[in-house]
């Protein structure tokens, strides 16, 4: 009987691996799919170019043609990979599609310096522009199409995995959270972390993942190592310190192994590179959007009568303190008892070109000026207003370590989470912006912000009440916070 068992177990065990394997190659199908596609409608596009420009004929040969197509392959899976248009299954729909539209448009672009390059003749800039946005519109059509009854078979082919959550003394209902992904994830049941491991152990067999939530960091070890031995998958929400020596350095000087976490924050190189971005781009951005600039504030006096901007003491690098600007969405005094009131959805202090320019995001390009000044970057955490700095430091002590850097007009917690996430989350966030700087992540940032303007939870406005649920929810002693926890028995 005992060997029966073992037997289905591993049957079990295999056909799990073996669905988790499948995935990945559904995927890398998909992405050949993709490459193959895009490719062929650059071939078709560069063809018909070359014969009709190209008076000498070399570039039609076989050697140029595929050179062409083989940049352009490169170009789009590598950018395409790092904008997770490819990540059937794992993004949301609607990431997908705008991951696709982004990376082609980015390709295309460079393929027209790059085509002026094979050709010889930068007087083509115009023809590739043309030729290549019609490309792009083709393409992107083709590729958000079949995009969709990807996700749909992937979604059909291989189920949410099944998962159980091993919670710690404070019970945060993550298990929710999670499982509105419910395409990836079904968290079917919970686990307390102090149960005797025998008990751990057999709790965890059937399931395909084990979610480690909030756990003291002894247990958390403990119960990582049962999960490596049995071969589980772990998710697992981190602490400060996990994120802070996520990119230690490997040293391999000694018989004993050892890690260099250098906690010196960005070199002096790339804070000047990353300066001389902040006042290119924030300069070219006022120029180039002048108009809605000047639109908007004809708009807000009109209205009114009132004042065209609006501005408000924030905390930014090494804790200083400066006014923002923003256009005035809201009516003129919408705080004249000098205390904070958030703006929610249904606010009727917002005024009807208000409405508007929150919604469109428009309300934050004067941050532009704060750019070029130096008070802020274009990517970075977000400036909280001082009242907030100071409640959350009395709850999150390491909440400073989050002006490291300057704050930015957007960021890595405005990209990844909501406009309501909680307070702990967003530092946890900002932290891993700091502790990864890189300029390429700057660009990621950029490009998935494009993305979210168009997603409507990230837009979502937050009550005073949530002001307060934002303080309620801090990390356990291992990170030294002391507030009062809410916890529910199940």
């Amino acid at each position: 009987m005992e060997t029966k068992q073992q037997a289905i177990r591993t049957s079990s065990d295999s056909v799990k691996r073996y669905r988790i394997e499948g995935k990945y190659i559904y995927r890398d199908v998909c992405t050949l799919i993709f490459v193959w596609i895009s490719t062929m409608e650059f071939h078709f596009y560069w063809i018909r170019f070359v014969e009709t420009n190209n008076q000498t004929g070399h570039l039609t040969g076989v050697g140029n043609v595929l050179m062409a197509m083989g940049i352009y392959a490169v170009l789009y899976f590598v950018i395409g990979r790092w904008l997770h248009a490819f990540k059937i299954g794992v993004e949301r729909k609607a990431n997908i599609l705008a991951s696709h539209v982004l990376t082609l448009l980015t390709v295309d672009v460079i393929e027209v310096f790059v085509s002026c390059a094979i050709t010889g003749q930068i007087r083509f800039i115009w023809d590739f522009t043309k030729i290549y946005f019609q490309m792009w519109l083709i393409v992107s059509v083709i590729n958000c199409l079949i995009s969709i009854p990807m996700v749909n078979i992937y979604r059909k082919t291989f189920p949410p995995l099944h998962v159980i959550e091993i919670y710690g003394e404070r019970l945060n209902k993550l298990y929710l959270k999670i499982n509105t992904v419910k395409y990836k994830y079904n968290v079917t049941d919970l686990l307390s972390c102090d149960e005797k491991e025998g008990v751990i152990r057999e709790r965890i067999k059937p399931f395909d993942a084990v979610l480690l939530n909030d756990l003291p960091a002894w247990k958390k070890n403990k119960i990582l190592k049962i999960c490596f031995s049995m071969d589980k998958r772990v998710y697992f929400v981190p602490k400060i310190s996990d994120i802070l020596v996520k990119n230690s350095e490997e040293l391999n000087l000694f018989d004993t192994p050892l890690f260099l976490d250098r906690n010196h924050g960005m070199r002096m190189g790339q804070r000047v590179v990353k300066r001389f971005f902040d006042i290119l781009l924030s300069g070219l951005a006022l120029v180039i959007l002048s108009p809605i600039i000047g639109i908007t504030a004809f708009a807000i006096h009109h209205e009114d009568g009132g004042p065209v901007f609006y501005r408000q003491e924030r905390v930014t690098l090494n804790g200083r303190h400066f006014m923002i600007l923003k256009f005035r969405s809201m009516i003129v005094d919408a705080e004249k008892d000098g205390k904070p009131h958030p703006a929610g959805e249904k606010d009727n202090r917002i005024t009807k070109v208000g409405h508007v320019i929150r919604a469109c995001r428009i309300d934050e390009l004067p941050q532009l000026i704060n750019i070029l000044k130096g008070d802020m970057s274009i990517v970075g955490p977000r400036p909280e207003r001082w009242e907030h700095c100071d409640k959350y430091r009395e709850e999150i002590p390491e909440w400073d370590l989050r002006n490291k850097v300057r704050g930015g007009l957007t960021g890595y917690a405005q990209v990844y989470g909501k406009y309501n996430t909680t307070a702990i989350d967003k530092l946890k966030m900002d932290l891993i912006y700091i502790t990864n700087y890189s300029l390429l992540l700057d660009l990621q940032i950029i490009f998935e912000t494009v993305k979210i303007l168009f997603q409507k939870e990230s837009t979502e406005g937050f009550s005073e009440d949530k002001i307060l649920e934002m303080h309620g929810v801090v990390e356990d002693e291992d990170d030294q916070t002391a507030a009062e926890s809410n916890v529910e028995k199940l």
